[in-house]
């Protein structure tokens, strides 16, 4: 049995379903809003290429026990954007969430908050992880507030991490969230849920 198995985590603003093909005119227009794949520090494929993004995130599925989902916003019924368990190392109880991107309507809404919540909360308490993980490019800037702001912690900076396919080299800030404060965090989400917008 896979220590991670296809489920679909639904919340009271989004709902995360495992991904497949069928979600795929949905990706496109939810990556269209706001042209996400023209900003250079992320890897949104643009919309003639969701079919060969999907297809290798459900390789990764695959042959590397990755979780990929598609989530869709309740109020609209609308997919607004995707993310991933990754990086899955069963035998430590770790593993990485990331591949997070959302259609521009979507940003900055209670969305990507219940995400990351139900998302935790499956990791920590169904999966048992002992540490999950958060990547994120250097300069971007607004997925490193994001992080922040769910209670993760900065724990290093890899300097030259990678090789991006225009040739220049990554800086990838690492956070993470252990098991220990784990409560505390899923009070903190709570609360940012519960608040007035």
């Amino acid at each position: 049995m896979a220590f991670i198995e296809p489920v679909t985590l639904k919340g009271e603003h989004a709902t995360l379903e495992p991904l497949a093909a069928g979600h795929e005119a949905g990706l496109r227009d939810a990556a269209a809003d706001g042209e996400l794949w023209r900003l250079w520090y992320t890897t949104v494929s643009p919309p003639d290429k969701m079919g060969d993004y999907i297809a290798r995130a459900l390789d990764m599925r695959e042959r590397l026990g990755a979780m990929p989902f598609a989530v869709r916003q309740n109020a609209t019924g609308d997919v607004v954007g995707c993310t991933r368990y990754f990086n899955v190392d069963a035998a430590n109880r770790h593993l990485e969430i990331g591949y997070t991107w959302y259609a521009k309507r979507a940003q900055r809404t209670a969305i990507n908050t219940e995400c990351k919540l139900l998302l935790l909360t499956h990791a920590f308490e169904v999966l048992r992880c002992i540490a999950v993980e958060f990547r994120t490019h250097w300069f971007n800037q607004a997925s490193r507030a994001a992080i922040a702001r769910l209670g993760a912690k900065q724990d290093a900076v890899l300097r030259n991490h990678q090789l991006l396919p225009d040739g220049s080299k990554r800086d990838t800030v690492v956070f993470s969230i252990i098991d220990g404060e784990w409560p505390a965090v899923r009070r903190h989400l709570g609360f940012l849920l519960d608040r007035p917008r």
